[in-house]
């Protein structure tokens, strides 16, 4: 008896080419974990920079402040006062905002611009204006971008942006920075 012969000829497989596998070495879980934990360090803060430096963004990283240098220029009792405008949502604004700072409407509404317009009108092209809005990452707010370039393009040169990273909840409230409104705290 002959050995086996299949009906129809097959095609030949291509060689196995062998490779390190990582998941069967019992020595490989510290190294997969650090290279896991520099890929996810890596991704923070490419995130980071895109939100800084994305070219979609009017402002410049020198215009960025952050909400520790904002309450450093809260507390600077010397020259100008700042101007701080709250350009997100109203529920927002009458639940916690930034002492001082003025509601301008939703800048990602035509009637929110219009708002922002009309409070800009009354305020010096050289004052120092810093936005905020808060309502979610900067990287996905659709307020500070549209009154950013508003102002810009009405010809205010001392633009600043509140760095919320994430919101105004995480990023300011929660590190016990100061807060007015409705359900802020009574001193």
């Amino acid at each position: 008896m002959r050995g086996f012969e299949p009906a129809v000829e097959l095609p030949p497989f291509p060689p196995r080419r062998y490779t390190c596998d990582m998941r069967n070495s019992s020595r490989s879980g510290p190294l997969r974990y650090a290279v896991t934990a520099i890929l996810a360090v890596t991704s923070v803060l490419a995130m980071t920079a895109r939100a800084q430096e994305n070219p979609a963004n009017p402002w410049t990283a020198a215009q960025l402040t952050q909400p520790s240098a904002m309450v450093a220029v809260l507390a600077n009792g010397k020259g100008a006062k700042p101007i701080i405008l709250q350009v997100g949502f109203q529920v927002l604004y009458n639940s916690k905002h930034i002492p001082g700072s003025i509601y301008a409407g939703p800048a990602s509404t035509p009637e929110g611009l219009e708002a922002l317009k009309r409070a800009a009108t009354k305020l010096p092209k050289n004052a120092d204006i810093y936005l905020y809005c808060g309502c979610c990452p900067i990287g996905k707010c659709p307020n500070i971008r549209p009154a950013f370039a508003t102002l810009k393009a009405m010809g205010f040169t001392h633009l600043h942006v509140v760095m919320l990273e994430t919101s105004f909840g995480k990023d300011w409230v929660a590190n016990g920075y100061p807060v007015a409104g409705e359900s802020a705290p009574a001193h």
